[in-house]
């Protein structure tokens, strides 16, 4: 069950991402007595779902006051409900302690889903993401230390032919020091175009081209071959993939490093999604 807490991103400056740039999207917070009614409505159908999820595009930059009611409500009215989930920018949680993020996870929060997109800096820098390494890492660990699972989102391609190893290799290590409980691969695409990327990357002194089927397989096997991850589950299997990829990072490491060698050295051998096939 889904519930929109907020309109738009508070964020909305990626260059990358198109999701929320219409004028309708412009972000706000939703009226907090219209919200609290529609979860009291949702009680009518019913324990058929045990997974909420707080829209749009950054629910957690509300205030803790605001999203303690929010939770307190769905406890209240769907006592059925095991957890609540919900995206977050790392910038959500700077003024957050610990503490707060415990009570939101008391009353049912439990999984941040966060759009790193890259641990370089020089990409972080050049899409305009208003964060850093280290700001996402920071998040992260607070995010681990309230005992909430964090599930994130890198990029392939996200630093073009120019960035691309540094990306990885950086991104890699960013997800070994955060040891995240999901991690899961989209690669870049831009129906709209991706004018505002070139720009970014412009701005930044580098140069932008998307990497090519073969470029972004290499690309990942250098990120996945750089991580070392305990116990994270991983997933590869978004529709914008060529190779839908899955597993448990750090057991099944080896697998799926064999898989993407099959990908760049023998790519007729194995089913790829066809563009036709793919989509955001």
């Amino acid at each position: 069950m889904i519930f929109q807490v907020t309109n738009g991103c508070s964020w909305n400056n990626c260059t990358f991402c198109d999701m929320y740039t219409q004028p309708q999207k412009k972000f706000r917070a939703r009226n907090e007595d219209e919200v609290l009614a529609e979860i009291k409505n949702a009680a009518a159908v019913g324990p058929r779902f045990e997974k909420v999820f707080l829209a749009d595009g950054d629910a957690l930059v509300l205030p803790v006051r605001r999203l303690e009611n929010i939770l307190q409500q769905i406890r209240e009215s769907l006592p059925w409900v095991k957890r609540v989930g919900a995206y977050c920018l790392p910038r959500n949680i700077r003024k957050k302690s610990v503490e707060d993020l415990q009570h939101l996870r008391e009353l049912g929060l439990g999984i941040a889903y966060v759009g790193a997109e890259s641990g370089d800096d020089d990409v972080l820098k050049a899409i305009a993401k208003g964060e850093t390494y280290q700001s996402t890492l920071e998040a992260l660990l607070k995010l681990k230390a309230a005992g909430i699972s964090s599930s994130v989102m890198v990029l392939n391609g996200m630093g073009g032919r120019s960035l691309s190893h540094q990306h990885a290799v950086n991104t890699a290590k960013l997800m070994t020091e955060a040891q995240p409980e999901f991690l899961s691969t989209l690669v870049v695409s831009y129906p709209l175009g991706q004018k505002r990327v070139e720009q970014g990357f412009e701005e930044a002194g580098f140069d932008y081209e998307l990497p090519d089927q073969h470029e972004l397989f290499v690309e990942l096997r250098t990120f996945i071959d750089s991580l070392d991850l305990k116990d994270t589950v991983f997933r590869s299997d978004h529709a914008s993939n060529y190779l839908p990829l899955k597993g448990n990072l750090g057991a099944d490491k080896q697998a799926l490093l064999a898989q993407l060698d099959t990908a760049i050295n023998k790519p007729d051998s194995i089913r790829l999604r066809q563009e036709w096939q793919r989509g955001l």
